[in-house]
């Protein structure tokens, strides 16, 4: 494909949170990966660029997943009448163990990547297991995807089942050294890692010590888990008594945000002190609605978060959620905003469409950098959706057409094409 081209549709994307920017039958031009603008018809300068034509097919901003678990994608939909600590002992840590096994591991991340590759993501922050084989094998298939993704290899030395628990901290940061390593010698041009604590329950001060050494070595963002359960928050208080509250816990180990670029999932359960260390620190929540249903977590004060300027994006999370589809998370996301309006805070207005479409593109975009929306500059991810899929006999506005097509799920089967960095996916990429 040139590295200059246009993609003619229905370019819809959300610059700002508060409003949904639609231009019917227009231009959007792709030069060497990065948005160029948008036009009602090419300019005379640019009319010998070649156009791929999309007709009424709605051209969408890539969507970006905060946080999601590919080793669970092979248990998703199973075990959602657990809550979290006992869903973990149940279900996610005997499925873990399995990925000690190469074999296993391949099938299982096959699947995964496959899935991720047909969805309407572009972009990922994905956790693996504690095994470093298994791990890169995960990067392999991912690489394969043309998704842009940071992938972690989980770090656990305390609390979790002898198969799962590394012998101390010493060695599970020296496998860390060696996962990191054997990423940058690989090549990759898309899979990048990321540190990958799982959270405090399962990772001794000593070991969050010694990932922070790791950390400064490679200049490594980090991912993890915050204030998701209520039974979670309290055992942080009798772990890790010396923490202010639970991010603090990470904070003091050089691992929540700053020169630390950290994602955090979940904060249902995040205090006045806790939001405010977020904000100060720089941290990105992963709202993950799906999961927080699913586990009967709680519901996240989104609104909290959105009007008071903390970066935001959304989260499958599977398998506590039970789909890769952003769609689905954009719809969880307004309608567990509705129920926290309802039932706990009349002042919480619920997030609007735009507000949620913001958050799973440019929203969690930003964690990547200029990604998630169509501005001139912006790193040129996209999807065309087709969605004729789902006829109608009214007329629809386009703004109308987004939003049924996102409720309705069409990034299933809806798909006709996906750009990454301006590349057309799988004319360059190897396959999964």
């Amino acid at each position: 494909m040139n590295d200059t081209f246009f993609l003619k549709g229905n370019i819809c994307h959300t610059p700002v949170k508060d409003r949904l920017d639609v231009h019917e039958g227009a231009y959007l031009l792709c030069e060497d990966g990065r948005c160029g603008g948008i036009f009602d018809a090419p300019p005379p300068a640019l009319r010998a660029v070649p156009v791929l034509d999309y007709g009424d097919c709605l051209i969408l901003p890539g969507m970006v997943d905060l946080h999601i678990h590919a080793s669970q994608f092979a248990y998703r939909g199973t075990g959602m009448d657990e809550q979290l600590l006992e869903w973990l002992q149940k279900y996610t840590f005997p499925e873990e163990s399995r990925y000690a096994d190469p074999a296993y591991a391949e099938r299982a991340y096959r699947i995964f990547a496959d899935a991720m590759d047909k969805s309407a993501t572009t972009r990922a922050a994905v956790f693996g297991t504690i095994h470093r084989d298994a791990t890169l094998c995960l990067m392999d298939f991912l690489e394969g995807t043309g998704i842009i993704s940071y992938v972690g290899k989980v770090n656990m030395d305390r609390d979790a089942p002898p198969a799962l628990t590394e012998k101390d901290a010493d060695s599970s940061a020296f496998d860390t050294f060696g996962f990191v390593n054997a990423a940058h010698k690989r090549g990759y041009r898309r899979t990048m890692p990321i540190l990958t604590p799982r959270f405090i329950p399962t990772c001794s001060d000593e070991l969050l010590s010694a990932l922070s050494e790791v950390r400064r070595a490679y200049d490594l963002p980090v991912q993890s888990h915050l204030s998701e359960n209520p039974e979670e928050v309290m055992l942080i208080k009798l772990l890790m008594p010396e923490a202010a509250f639970y991010g603090d816990g990470y904070d003091r180990f050089g691992l929540f945000g700053g020169d630390a670029r950290t994602i955090m999932a979940h904060c249902v359960y995040s205090s006045a002190e806790e939001i405010a260390r977020i904000r100060e620190r720089g941290v990105w929540i992963a709202h993950c609605p799906a999961s927080n249903m699913n586990l009967a977590s709680g519901i996240a004060p989104i609104r909290k978060y959105v009007d008071g300027g903390l970066r935001v994006g959304l989260g499958s999370d599977v398998a506590g959620g039970q789909t890769e589809s952003m769609f689905r998370a954009m719809t969880d996301a307004i309608q567990v905003s509705k129920l926290y309006w309802r039932y706990h805070d009349h002042s919480a207005r619920p997030l609007s469409f735009s507000e949620s479409f913001y958050l799973a593109t440019k929203g969690g975009g930003s964690f990547f950098g200029q990604v998630g929306s169509f501005e001139e500059g912006f790193e040129f991810d996209a999807v065309v959706l087709d969605d004729s899929l789902a006829p109608h006999p009214q007329p629809l506005t386009l703004q109308d057409r987004v939003e049924r097509a996102v409720y309705l799920g069409l990034d299933r089967g809806g798909i006709r094409e996906k750009f990454i960095r301006g590349v057309k996916r799988g004319l360059d990429a190897g396959t999964s």
